[in-house]
């Protein structure tokens, strides 16, 4: 039978081998915009995580009793700067492994993650609202806007975190990633596009 596990006990579990081998990361995706905006389930688990090719033997060998973990996956992303699948045993949940510097973001977005304390010894670390903003901007602008979900998650983002956006920084960076039409429609369309925004 499968056992039944929270997404955040999967992703505390990958978050912490990821900190005793000492890989800075932050959690992205659906997940990250629960904390920033509206809550929702999610089907995956999205890490940004800075490690070379030295460091997956490490990595095989921490993740594999949980998880299924394919070494030469790992390495093609690392060369290539994209992303490896990691498959928790108990409950199928998929973890994906971005490795940094595939977005002109990473490595701001991993200077700037916030730590949430999730109770005694469980912390998980998440993009901070900006980045996870830009970040769903992004996957909205590769899927050519055939995402609602996507959508919705910038939206409530907006709506939840309102004047609290660093707008300064969503101006600056939204180029960097070819968002700054779409952000200028969010904020418009989650009604926040007026005090704190204008």
């Amino acid at each position: 039978m499968t056992d039944q596990v929270d997404p955040i006990d999967v992703a505390v579990s990958v978050g912490r081998v990821l900190d005793r081998l000492g890989i800075l990361h932050t959690i992205g995706g659906s997940l990250a915009s629960s904390f920033a905006g509206e809550p929702r389930s999610t089907v995956d688990i999205d890490f940004i995580a800075a490690f070379d090719e030295s460091q997956i033997p490490g990595l095989v060998s921490a993740l594999s009793a949980d998880f299924y973990v394919n070494d030469e996956a790992l390495k093609r992303a690392v060369r290539d700067r994209t992303s490896s699948n990691l498959i928790h045993h108990a409950t199928q949940l998929k973890v994906d492994l971005f490795v940094a510097g595939g977005t002109p973001l990473d490595e701001q977005q991993l200077r700037r993650r916030q730590a949430v304390a999730l109770g005694p010894g469980r912390t998980i670390h998440v993009h901070p609202p900006e980045d996870i903003l830009l970040q769903k901007l992004r996957w909205y602008l590769i899927s050519r806007g055939a995402s609602d979900r996507q959508w919705r998650d910038v939206l409530g983002i907006i709506r939840v975190q309102g004047s609290r956006l660093d707008r300064d920084y969503l101006m600056a960076n939204a180029p960097l990633l070819d968002v700054t039409d779409l952000l200028a429609r969010a904020l418009s369309e989650a009604g926040r596009s007026g005090p704190g925004f204008e």
